[in-house]
Formats: structure tokens, C-alpha cells, sequence
């Protein structure tokens, strides 16, 4: 063969060698920024402050994305296909930690990655949802932050901004493990305390309007109360038109809820629950065990009034709330 064809296949061959290095090294560069999946149940403020409480606190520890760390953020606009979708999503690319926001999420990716850290926020029930046997001594991949609301406080705030409150209407989401466990404990909490409950549940926010129009026709109910529900939290402005009409109040659990037209609550902040998660994210990057960071929550809620809403349904702020916070939306 000629000695110059030969020399130049040697280049070339040299040539191809180095680009496939090149690239290989490519890989492994961009590899080596940690990827963050995270996934959301359905955009509403609720959990968008948990969304955004997590990248501000990965943010402030120095992980920026785009920078050093790759974050994949999927929302499944409350559809349970999506979630299986975007679950696989984070197994097939590997994530270095996958965070699911709000139960159904949590569960999604509990069920489909099991060699890699699984992180829940705003999860009321990690026991009864079975992601976990023990908050304190995670025994599998999983832990993170729950949400339980101080429901104990809750019912004192609602005695006291309603004096003759008899009749407590309960609205939930049947198919939110969540929300049923906190509507369950209230609806028990408020018995024991001598107030006559009335429990209404819906399956999608479809049911919403048709069934809390039932719930305050003809002065059934003095005041209703809404835990933690992803769905109804999305949905706010049907409950909160249906129960203005009627002229009853609604005291969700949550500070966004209370801002789009519930009255008061002591309540979870939902950034803060972001911001732990985002810190037991870094804590994970940085080398600690899954099975050493027990589950964390909010132990002391935080008043929070819509003194609009108050004013417009004539309910005086008892004298032991009135420097509580004001969320009222501008």
C-alpha cells in the first residue's frame, strides 16, 4: 500500500481516536454535575412556594443550576400517567435525588426508583401513605419533610374567631391520603370539643362547586374547614365564590389558601417546607445517608388573617390575634 495513503488512515484513525475521547470526557464532565429531579403534583401557589423554597435554599448552599448542578423540573398538572412518566423520566437519567412534592408525587417516585435517594415535601402522612415504616429511622431510600398542620391550634383559632360555631362543615379530597388523614383528625378533634360535624368529600376539582354549594345551602354549616388538599387548594376560587355567597367563613391550613380567600389558619409556611427540603437535599450531596436524616416538619404553625375577608364577613379578630400576620392579597 502506498506510504502516504497508509499515513494519512494513521491520522485519521488518530484523529477519531481523540474525538471519541474527547467526547467520552464530555460525558463524564457533564455527569459530574449532580442531577436534582424534582416533581410536582399540580401548579398552584401551595406547592409553587414549596417549588421555589427548595431551589432558593439549593441556591444559597451554592447549588445553582445550570452551574453545578442540573435540576429537572417536571410538573404533573395533577394527572397520574404524568407522574408515572416523569417518575421513569428520573430513573432513566439517573438522578442523583429525586423530590416528589405533595403525596401523589412522592408515591410515583417511591414506586419506580429504589436505587437512589427519593426525598418527599409536604407529605401530612408518610406512615399511612406507606412510603416509610418510621419518620424517625428511615429503613428504605426515602425520607423528607411532612406538613402536618397544628391542628389542635387550628381549632382553638376557629373557636375563638367563631364564638357560637355549632355546625363545622369538613370539605376533602377522598382520594388525597393527606388530606383524609387531616380532615379525619379535625373532624375528630371538633366532635370532642362538642361541635357537630358535617363532612362532605369530592374525587376531582369538578365536584367542587356542586358540592360545596351543598355544604353552606340554607345555613348547614357556621364555618368550614380545609386541610391540606392539593386539589381543593388549586381550586380555591369555586370554594371561596360558593361560601362568600353564604356568608360562611373558610379556615384552610395553609397560608396561600388563607391569601385566596380563606379567612384565618395557623398554618404551615410552604416556603419553609421547601427551604428544609432543599437543605436535606444538600445534606444528601454531601454525603449523608438517606437513613440518617429522619423526617422533619413544622412544629409551631403561624397565624395568618385575610383581614379582608374578615371585614367583609363581619367577623371581629379576637383580641389574642390581632397582631397576626396579614396575607391579603394587593
Amino acid at each position: 500500500m502506498n506510504k502516504k495513503i497508509i499515513a494519512s488512515l494513521l491520522v485519521l484513525t488518530g484523529m477519531l481516536g481523540v474525538a471519541g475521547y474527547t467526547e467520552v470526557k464530555k460525558e463524564q464532565v457533564a455527569r459530574e454535575k449532580p442531577v436534582i429531579g424534582i416533581l410536582q403534583y399540580v401548579k398552584h401557589p401551595a406547592l409553587d412556594a414549596i417549588h421555589d423554597g427548595i431551589e432558593d435554599e439549593l441556591a444559597k448552599e451554592g447549588y445553582v443550576n445550570g452551574k453545578n448542578i442540573k435540576i429537572d423540573y417536571q410538573n404533573a398538572q395533577g394527572d397520574q400517567s404524568n407522574l408515572k412518566t416523569m417518575s421513569t423520566r428520573f430513573s432513566n437519567e439517573n438522578a442523583d435525588v429525586s423530590v416528589g412534592i405533595a403525596t401523589p408525587s412522592a408515591v410515583a417516585l417511591a414506586n419506580t426508583i429504589s436505587d437512589k435517594p427519593v426525598l418527599f415535601s409536604a407529605i401530612t402522612d408518610p406512615v399511612g401513605s406507606k412510603l416509610i415504616k418510621d419518620e424517625q429511622k428511615p429503613d428504605k431510600n426515602i425520607t423528607g419533610v411532612s406538613d402536618k398542620a397544628p391542628l389542635d391550634d387550628q381549632l382553638k383559632l376557629m373557636q375563638q374567631f367563631m364564638p357560637q360555631l355549632k355546625t363545622l362543615g369538613v370539605i376533602y379530597t377522598s382520594s388525597d391520603d393527606s388530606a383524609s388523614t387531616e380532615a379525619k383528625r379535625m373532624i375528630k378533634l371538633a366532635e370532642n370539643a362538642g361541635i357537630k360535624v358535617k363532612a362532605y368529600t369530592i374525587t376531582s376539582s369538578n365536584d367542587l362547586n356542586q358540592t360545596s354549594q351543598q355544604m353552606v345551602a340554607n345555613g348547614q354549616v357556621d364555618a368550614v374547614f380545609v386541610p391540606t388538599d392539593n386539589t381543593i387548594a388549586s381550586a380555591m376560587p369555586t370554594l371561596i365564590k360558593n361560601t362568600n355567597d353564604a356568608k360562611v367563613p373558610v379556615f384552610p391550613t395553609v397560608d396561600t389558601m388563607v391569601e385566596a380567600g380563606g379567612v384565618a389558619a395557623s398554618s404551615i409556611n410552604q416556603r419553609e417546607l421547601g427551604t428544609m427540603t432543599g437543605k436535606m437535599i444538600v445534606k444528601n450531596l454531601r454525603g449523608e445517608k438517606v437513613s440518617d436524616l429522619p423526617v422533619k416538619s413544622i412544629k409551631k404553625g403561624t397565624v395568618v388573617i385575610n383581614q379582608k375577608q374578615a371585614d367583609d364577613l363581619e367577623i371581629k379578630i379576637p383580641d389574642a390575634y390581632k397582631d397576626a400576620k396579614r396575607v391579603d392579597k394587593e
